[in-house]
């Protein structure tokens, strides 16, 4: 199997909740708001990929923190999505296990590398 960004389970789930956030967003007014949920999402993916291409394990590492950072904004923002009533209680919650599983790959990955370069 070729070595890519693509098949890391991180950036497949990150795609999926992409997908999910601009579909919950699609009918938002708050444009300020929902650009900024959507771009804390893309940039988890992003990271992912470029921290992948970087070519050098610190630069990669430095990107999955990025990408973790990203995470934690997502989840965050969830709550106020919720409280602005652009979803529900579960769906708040299910996105959220789903970002608490990326960034637990996160993690995992990171340590991974951390171990390798030790």
């Amino acid at each position: 199997m070729e070595r890519s960004f693509e098949n890391l389970f991180i950036w497949q789930e990150s795609r999926v909740l992409i997908r999910s956030i601009y579909k919950m967003m699609e009918t938002c007014r708050d444009f300020g708001f929902k650009d900024q949920i959507q771009r804390s999402a893309v940039s988890i993916i992003n990271n992912i990929a470029e921290g992948f291409e970087s070519g050098s394990d610190a630069k990669y590492m430095n990107f999955l923190n990025i990408s973790r950072g990203s995470c934690g904004e997502v989840r965050s923002m969830l709550y106020l999505c919720e409280d602005l009533g652009f979803c529900t209680k579960d769906e708040r919650e299910q996105l959220q296990t789903q970002l608490r599983k990326i960034t637990s790959g996160i993690v995992k990955l990171s340590d991974t590398i951390s171990k390798k370069t030790s």
